[in-house]
Order: structure tokens, then sequence, then C-alpha cells
């Protein structure tokens, strides 16, 4: 008895003693975690989904059809676009991060690591430089189609807006070919992109009351026979 009265002890002390390693251990590898999450976005790869085509079909239809209004007073600046998104991270920062593939940002949340792959040209960038991030109805047009009557925190809301799909990072040299150009005189280099790119288009439009010009909406009506 006496003897067992000292082992006892023993295996209680023992237990208590790998308590603090234990403890030690498990915060280092819950900081490890949270200076990766910290370090590396998670990324949709894609922006918001748009609606099925025959929603779009629907929503085209209450599109206002009417001419372009004119480009007089137009400025990007009356668009003020790349604002704070929060954590650190502006507009296009926030959209790098979102589309991206294994994207690693430093403090100022500018991308230091990542893949973009461009929905419109497959194409497949590895510097933040080589991506554009395009306005899906662009601000130009915007302002053609019912903005330049608006007031400039809704233009800004458009030039910033992550709800819905107007902001895509593609190759730079594909969005610069698209400029202000409407459906109807641009759609994107890959055939088997049109369909959604017709129905972000749309939602954009719907979403901001935006008009459409008879061109356009035909355009448009088209390309969702292909979805």
């Amino acid at each position: 008895m006496p003897h067992g009265h000292r082992i006892a002890p023993r295996r209680r002390y023992a237990r208590r003693r790998w308590t603090a390693p234990l403890i030690a251990l498990a915060a280092t590898l819950s900081g490890l975690l949270i200076a990766l999450t910290l370090g590396t976005a998670t990324a949709q790869a894609e922006p918001p989904a748009p609606p099925s085509a025959q929603e779009a079909t629907t929503m085209l239809g209450d599109i206002t059809e009417k001419a372009e209004g004119s480009l007089d007073g137009y400025s990007r600046e009356k668009f003020p676009h790349w604002i704070d998104q929060g954590s650190g991270c502006n507009t296009r920062e926030a959209v790098l991060k979102r589309d991206g593939e294994g994207v690693e940002t430093g403090s100022d949340c500018y991308p230091t690591k990542g893949t973009w792959k461009s929905p419109y040209d497959d194409g497949s960038w590895t510097e933040p430089g080589d991506v554009d991030i395009d306005h899906m109805v662009p601000l130009a047009e915007a302002w053609r189609s019912g903005a330049s009557g608006w007031t400039q925190d809704q233009r800004q809301k458009l030039a910033n807006d992550l709800d819905i799909a107007q902001l895509l990072a593609v190759t730079d040299n594909v969005n610069q070919a698209k400029g202000d150009k409407d459906p109807a005189k641009w759609l994107p280099p890959k055939d088997s992109y049109h369909c959604e790119y017709a129905r972000m288009w749309i939602w954009v439009k719907h979403e901001y009351k935006l008009t459409a010009d008879a061109p356009e909406k035909e355009a448009l009506k088209k390309t969702l026979t292909t979805c």
C-alpha cells in the first residue's frame, strides 16, 4: 500500500507537466494559421454569379430602350474609383485578391504573389501589372446611358461595386481593346464566355436602371440565345 501511494502522485504530476508544452504548441500552430490566413487571400476566383439566362432575358425586357446620350461633360474623375474597401485594401486590390489564385499580399494589400486567369481570353498572368480591373459596363458607357444625371455618390458606387458582376480582373490589352464599347460593338475573344458576359452586362444595367440602345439590346438578346 505505501508503494502504491508513492506512484499515484507521480502519475498525476506527469500529466500536469505536459499541459503547459501542449498549450504552447497549440498556440504556436494557431498563430501560424492566422499568419497564413492574413498573408494569403481566400480567392473566389470569380466575381458574383450573374442571373440565369432566363432571368437575364426578363431583366433585358425591363431595361428602357433609348438612344445613347452625349459624352459632353464626362470624365473618369466623376466616377471616383479604387476607394477604400476595408482591411487596408482599395477596390482594385480587393478584386485582385478575389479573382486570383494563391494570392499573397504585403502589409499594404498589394499582391506580391498570385496567378490571374482572364475570363475574356484565358490569358494567365503572374504579375498584377499585366491585369486590368474591367468595369463590365464601362464608365463612359454608363455616362451615356443615364449616369450623367446621377450624383457623385451614385457614380462612385457603380465604379466600385463588388456586390454584382461589375468588376473583373482581365488581361490588360484585351480590356483596352474593349474600351467603352457595348456588346453590339465588342464581345470577349473567348466565344464560350459570351453568354456569361451578356448576363453580367444586363445585370449591371438593370441594377442601376441604365438605358440601352436598340443595337445593344438586339446584340444582348442574340447572345442570350447561345446560353
